[in-house]
Formats: structure tokens, sequence, C-alpha cells
């Protein structure tokens, strides 16, 4: 199964349950949505790029395309989903709704997805390089020989890493322009 099958149900799940709880929310405590609704998107921000961090952190190939193709995927699926439920637990919403929320709620719902997401891939890639560089620049009596992490750097089978690896290339020095400047 792709990977953006498990984000992309994972993360519709959340959205519609985030939706339905609000829903349950506003009915039974009209006074307290704003204070929800500000909760409930930062746990699904949250959730979305801490997900992604990890992915990225742990290398996932083409962590960026799953993400997208996860992101387009959970907006009309969380549409369905939360009317589905708001129909069932709610207030018995009807198929009137549908059409609005596999529009305009898809729509913010992918962005809702995506763009933490991005933000997670940069962040744990980021995280991802620095764990890279400490373990190359770590000298050889200093190595910790029972963690998993000195396992990876010395290649040792079931680590995930080859025994002979690559050292990262390092950018080269620009050249002087030569020319008028813009």
């Amino acid at each position: 199964m792709p990977s953006w099958v498990v984000r992309a149900l994972g993360m519709s799940v959340l959205h519609a349950a985030a939706t339905v709880a609000l829903a349950k929310i506003a009915v039974f405590q009209p006074g307290e949505t704003s204070l929800m609704t500000a909760v409930a998107l930062a746990l699904l921000v949250g959730a979305a790029a801490l997900w992604s961090a990890v992915d990225a952190w742990l290398r996932l190939r083409d962590a960026g395309r799953t993400w997208f193709i996860a992101a387009l995927v959970t907006g009309p699926v969380a549409g369905v989903l939360s009317v589905l439920g708001r129909s069932v637990f709610v207030d018995q919403t009807g198929l009137s709704e549908l059409g609005p929320a596999l529009t305009g709620g898809a729509a913010f719902t992918a962005l809702l997805v995506l763009l933490p997401a991005g933000l997670g891939l940069v962040v744990g890639g980021r995280l991802a390089g620095q764990r890279d560089d400490e373990e190359e620049h770590a000298e050889p009596g200093q190595e910790d020989t029972g963690s998993v992490a000195a396992g990876r750097s010395r290649g040792e089978p079931g680590s995930g890493r080859r025994a002979t690896a690559r050292p990262r290339p390092r950018p080269q020095p620009r050249a002087p322009r030569v020319g008028p400047s813009r």
C-alpha cells in the first residue's frame, strides 16, 4: 500500500473527527466554540507538521510527493466523513451539505494538511541534516557502541545504512561576477 494512503486516511479521520466534535460543541455549548475551534486547528496543524517532520527525519523517499497526494485526497474524503459523522452523531445533516463539504471544505482541508506538512518536511529535513553532520564529525574514540545511532554510523547489518557511507557534497565557492550589476 502506498504511504500516501495511510497518511490520507489518518488525516481524513482526524479532520472529520475534529469537524464532528466542533459541530457537537456548537450545538450543546455555543459559547465554547471559539476556544475549541482554535484548539482543534492547533491540533490538526500540529498533527500534520509532526507526522511530516518525522517522515523527513527518517528520510522517507518522495516525502513531498507523498504529502502532496495525501493532502489532495484528504480534502474530499474528510468532507464526506464529516457529513456522515454529523448526520449520525450531531444533527441528522442531509445530503445538501455534501456539496459545500466537497468544494470549499475540501479545499480548506487540503491546505490545512499541505501547508503544515510542507513546514514539517523542511524542519524534519534540517533535523536529519544536523543528525548526519553530528555523526560525520564524531571522533572514532568517542563513538557509542551500544546506541542505535552508533550502529547506523558504522553501517552494521539491520541499521539501515550501507557500510560505505558517501561523504556529503559541499558547495563550491562561486567565482566573482564580471560585468554590470543588476
